[in-house]
């Protein structure tokens, strides 16, 4: 169902495209569609639990010895020269992008996924390093990666959608990658360590 309701909105636009004209196209009941999916960006973003939990997995999972930034910015690194839909170098992905800035509501859905993502590290941060509840490192490392991660990833895809090759993509996110590091400090940069490297 959110195949079918992504290939219309792609192609008509997220707010021409109803979900009776989605369950027709699925052939199931309207009811049916609401029962998978409660609202109609639930179908656009149906990826979204996976999205805003990956930070967190990437923290936990992180080596004996690996901060949680250098294990979220290794994995950033990896997705871009893999050319990961995470690391923005996706050609086509443009189509996608544009539907979202089109729909107000759907990029009001965007910005409420990206401070679920941050709450979410947060937290994970919160008990990977048994922080105190007053102690706002947690919270502010998250927001930190968070919002660069999203500046990157809508940087790279608008580039790609105006032309750019995968290649030069790749070299540009790198470069801010290392420039982002480069203006951090290292406290940010080795927080949550995991012990035993």
């Amino acid at each position: 169902m959110s195949d079918v309701a992504t290939g219309l909105m792609l192609e008509r636009g997220f707010d021409a495209v109803t979900v009776a004209e989605v369950a027709e196209e699925a052939d199931v009941s309207v009811n049916t569609v609401y029962n998978y999916f409660p609202a109609k960006e639930d179908l656009f973003f149906d990826r979204e639990g996976e999205m805003t939990e990956r930070p967190s997995r990437i923290v936990r999972e992180r080596a004996p010895g690996q901060s949680a930034v250098r294990a979220l910015l290794a994995q950033l690194r990896e997705d871009i020269t893999s050319r990961s839909l995470y690391g923005g170098v996706v050609e086509g992905y443009d189509r996608f992008a544009r539907r979202i800035h089109e729909a107000s509501t759907l990029m009001a859905r965007l910005h409420a996924m990206h401070q679920r993502t941050a709450d979410r590290l947060a937290a994970t941060l919160r008990e990977e390093t048994e922080a105190p509840p007053d102690d706002p490192r947690p919270e502010l490392v998250a927001g930190q990666f968070v919002y660069f991660a999203n500046a990157l990833f809508r940087t790279t895809t608008i580039a790609v959608s105006r032309g750019a090759s995968s290649e030069e993509a790749v070299r540009d996110a790198l470069e801010r990658v290392a420039v982002f590091e480069s203006l951090v400090t290292e406290e940010f940069l080795n927080y949550a360590e995991r012990p035993g490297g």
